[in-house]
């Protein structure tokens, strides 16, 4: 891959390329992206609602890396490195209640869930449990930059992003008014898509109404390719809006209550918007949703989707009917996703170009991780 090729990236959508195939099939390629695109920036790990009481604590893995993510004695949400700064052991193995200290499995370090190391048995012989070069306040736990918006846990790694409110300012203003409580559906408002696809090519069928015709007919039917409109900001996220959103109803016409003190447009537009790189988010008068993406290989992501309401207390019946009528949708783009992953590996391809009137998300989104790659390896070229 030669800088060229990112140039052709970022050029206007009417002359620009896609990303080239290596971006989806190079596991040398996916390793670079995996230090500048995700680790370098506010990616998604998981949700708040995985760890509602204090002590909960449940073990991640994030490109390899594994992390904890634990709610402290004073209500906060944390993520840490999961190993023992003593030999590297990983410190919890499945989500549980930490009633006391975090301990290490293996020698018994024990640190507290703000991430302290509170305990060193027999560090310095058997009944010492101090030890020359031993500093406790220097060996707690690695803390990795973390910030919760729409539930959302967002972690900078590398901790070298902007602030958070900073680096999203725009989209936090454009969807102030979800800025209130969220409340997680339960084990019935969550599922898992395992699909065989980069995780970019996700984003990048988010990102588009284009193709709604024809992978989403029952969604067409109502909410038609002409009711929606592109949501472009250069540089931070990209996305669609509809306006036409159709309330899903019960038996007794009820649908779920709205949020509070939304304005008039909410009564029937509805937006999707995926916020760079691997969160996909989406706002309704009555629900919201996060899809988060975690890949697991140059060619295989994890979406994670958890679905939210503006009361603790909703209609079961219907919270699992909303839960099923997005799985189906959702379901629906896994053909296209792993078709297009495939296609990667035609020898040749150029990245394919885009439609200047339907793809402006799209080729926003490939223009942000060519610039992020750029940055990356030179970083004055970026600018």
């Amino acid at each position: 891959m030669t800088q060229s090729d990112l140039n052709t990236v970022r050029r206007p959508i009417e002359s620009a390329h896609g990303l080239p195939n290596g971006h989806y099939t190079d596991p040398a390629v996916f390793a670079e992206e995996r230090q500048a695109v995700l680790f370098d920036n506010w990616a998604g790990l998981g949700v708040a609602a995985d760890v509602p009481t204090i002590g909960d604590a449940v073990p991640l893995t994030f490109l390899g890396m594994p992390l904890l993510m634990v709610r402290d004695r004073a209500g906060n949400v944390r993520v840490f490195q999961n190993i023992c700064r003593h030999r590297g052991m990983i410190l919890v193995d499945a989500p549980r209640k930490i009633e006391g200290a975090i301990r290490c499995p293996y020698h018994s370090w024990c640190y507290s869930t703000e991430g302290k190391l509170v305990s060193t048995p027999h560090v310095g012989g058997p009944g010492r449990n101090t030890a020359d070069g031993i500093d406790r306040a220097l060996l707690g736990l690695i803390e990795v930059r973390s910030h919760i918006w729409m539930d959302v846990v967002w972690i900078n790694v590398s901790g070298t992003a902007a602030p958070f409110e900073q680096a999203n300012a725009e989209l936090l203003a454009r969807w102030a008014e979800f800025d209130k409580p969220l409340h997680h559906g339960g084990a019935d408002s969550r599922f898992e898509l395992a699909v065989n696809c980069n995780w970019k090519l996700a984003v990048e069928n988010y990102c588009e109404s284009y193709h709604l015709p024809w992978v989403h007919p029952g969604l067409n039917s109502y909410s038609r390719l002409e009711d929606h409109y592109h949501i472009e900001k250069s540089g931070h996220f990209s996305g669609q809006g509809t306006y036409v959103y159709r309330q899903l109803k019960g038996e007794d016409g009820k649908s779920f209550p709205d949020f509070d003190g939304l304005s008039d447009m909410w009564d029937t537009a509805a937006e999707y918007i995926t916020v760079y790189p691997n969160v996909l988010l989406g706002v309704h008068r009555d629900h919201t949703f996060a899809i988060i993406l975690v890949p697991e290989g140059h060619g295989r992501t994890v979406e994670h989707v958890h679905l939210y309401y503006s009361q603790p207390q909703t209609d079961p019946e219907l919270r699992a009917r909303n839960t099923a009528q997005w799985k189906e949708v959702f379901e629906e783009d896994i053909f296209v996703v792993e078709g297009m992953q495939r296609g990667r590996h035609a020898v040749g391809f150029d990245g394919g170009r885009f439609s200047p009137a339907m793809d402006g998300p799209t080729h926003m989104f490939h223009t942000w991780v060519a610039t992020q790659l750029t940055r990356h390896r030179t970083p004055l070229a970026a600018e």
